[in-house]
């Protein structure tokens, strides 16, 4: 067995209690597929992040839940670069994932280590009636729960995400779901999570997302799913770029979470953070 360390870190927070938690797992090579699934699966958080080599600012990083590998992780992301920041120093990470290279500038902010991570081109498409339907019978939800302002889209910067946008805040506020119904529709979409969301004002968004495919019912913070919207809002032209907007995340959940996206005119989202230790072995 080759020299590793496992860390474990919250990722957009400042604090243990608040963000999502994250294993970063950093050794000489990347352990056998069924070694890192173990690994996640022992570690239970929604992702756990491989990184190899040990040294140097290039990587190659993959992503584990619980029950399976996910093409990108946005919050592990930040938490490996915030651990990489503390190991090896400030400075830019450049991560090769299973989906493309992804940057990841690390920086001292306010005494705490704040990571930047710039995702793979996004793009987004339409989606039937039928599919929408679908998911707002899983999920509990009418048609007139929807805010038309923002259509229905599955999303990608890295990870498929479906789009939905509730109309009023109390519809984001309350989350209760049929978990193997929505898992199988997800599973034959080929989606991470969902990205629901309520937008307070242009510029602040609440976000909830349901996660049954990792084996998690909901996630507190989910990065890549931030960069997803942040590209979709973009490219079908629900904002303005170049734009920076916040969204906050696991309030409902008793661990609030902080995303800055900021949206440049082309190319990849940028998607910041802070991350926290919980503990290291």
């Amino acid at each position: 067995m080759t020299a590793s360390a496992l860390y474990r870190f919250s990722a957009f927070s400042s604090h243990p209690e608040g963000g999502n938690p994250a294993g970063v797992w950093i050794g000489d090579t990347l352990p056998e597929p069924d070694v890192m699934q173990q690994i996640a699966a022992d570690v239970g958080f929604s992702e756990t992040a491989f990184i190899a080599p040990s040294t140097g600012r290039d990587r190659t990083v993959r992503y584990y839940s619980p029950e399976a590998e996910v093409s990108f992780c946005g919050h592990a992301t930040i938490a490996a670069g915030v651990v990489l920041g503390e190991i090896e120093g400030v400075g830019m990470y450049r991560l090769s994932t299973a989906v493309g290279e992804v940057p990841v500038a690390v920086r001292m902010r306010d005494g705490m280590r704040e990571a930047s991570l710039t995702s793979v081109a996004p793009r987004h498409t339409g989606v039937s009636d039928a599919l929408v339907g679908e998911a707002l019978s899983a999920l509990g939800w009418q048609w007139s729960d929807l805010d038309r302002t923002i259509p229905p889209a599955k999303a990608y910067a890295g990870a498929w995400h479906l789009v939905l946008a509730a109309a009023k805040a109390h519809r984001l506020a309350s989350l209760s779901y049929d978990f193997n119904r929505l898992k199988a529709l997800m599973l034959r979409e080929d989606l991470t999570t969902l990205q629901l969301v309520w937008r307070e004002r242009p510029d602040v968004f609440h976000s909830r997302n349901p996660f049954p495919v990792g084996g998690v019912v909901e996630d507190p913070a989910t990065g890549a799913a931030a960069a997803a919207l942040g590209g979709y809002l973009r490219d079908a032209q629900l904002v303005t770029a170049p734009t920076t907007i916040l969204i906050r995340q696991g309030e409902a959940m008793g661990r609030p979470s902080r995303l800055t996206v900021e949206i440049p005119a082309a190319g990849g989202i940028i998607v910041t953070g802070t991350a926290v230790s919980i503990e290291a072995k």
